[in-house]
């Protein structure tokens, strides 16, 4: 089975796909300034993968070009995204570590660049921010290969990139955030924008400031947390290829 219209946008604990063959790493230059991705392919599927932090990561979530990435991949061709990002629980239910497949964005960003259309008025529906029928796909993988997961949340998106208060966290909570990252905006709107599918798997790794368990961050425990949940990320993406 070959396509080139799903390409894995990786973060923190998936700077590469273990696993891809016959990669051809790529500079892709766009209107936007440039972007680095990799094409190659995963259980005979092709597929393109993008470093959202850089090869090597050096970008800070609010240093990302993120309309270089999201143009760099369009002008390939590719239709639909799925983005990987590395979270914290606002919500005490959700169990460290587990993932989760947001259904819902609340944007806390300010000075990243939102959109394409510099200089015109352009709006898009954003309304459900990540893609139905992509998110069906994800959550019907998900529950069936790995435990625990959560099919729903609400992903609040921070400027980092420092880590929240205690305070910022309970202000989320109050919002209806479930979980706490900094790089799904507005990487998920500027998909939107260019008519491309986007969702998002997410890794729960630590409690946000101020939960039990989190009076001091545990960066070791965010650590082996993180490994054991991308693990279960490969084997959901490679599912999600081979069925098209």
């Amino acid at each position: 089975m070959m396509s080139q219209t799903t390409a894995v946008i990786g973060g923190t604990g998936f700077a590469e796909f273990v696993g891809m063959i016959n990669e051809r790493w790529q500079y892709r230059r766009t209107p936007f300034g440039p972007s680095t991705l990799v094409r190659g392919s995963v259980s005979g599927v092709d597929m393109v993968f993008l470093p959202r932090h850089g090869r090597p990561a050096r970008f800070p979530p609010h240093a990302i070009n993120y309309r270089a990435n999201i143009r760099a991949l369009r002008d390939l061709g590719i239709e639909r995204i799925v983005a990987i990002n590395a979270v914290g629980s606002v919500n005490p239910d959700i169990p460290v570590p587990s993932l989760i497949i947001p259904d819902q964005l609340i944007d806390y960003t300010w000075g990243r660049a939102h959109t394409f259309f510099d200089g015109a008025i352009h709006h898009v529906d954003f309304t459900e921010p990540f893609d139905a029928a992509l998110r069906e796909q994800l959550c019907t993988i998900t529950s069936e290969v790995t435990s625990p997961y959560r099919l729903n949340g609400v992903y609040g998106c921070t400027q980092g990139p420092r880590l929240e208060t205690a305070a910022e966290i309970r202000r989320m909570a109050a919002d209806g955030c479930d979980i706490v990252g900094m790089t799904a905006m507005p990487e998920a709107a500027l998909a939107r924008e260019l008519e491309m599918a986007y969702a998002s798997i997410c890794v729960n790794i630590n409690p946000a400031a101020g939960l039990e368990g989190a009076h001091q961050m545990d960066f070791e425990a965010m650590s082996a947390a993180l490994e054991t949940g991308m693990a279960a990320v490969r084997k959901i993406l490679e599912q999600l290829l081979l069925n098209g």
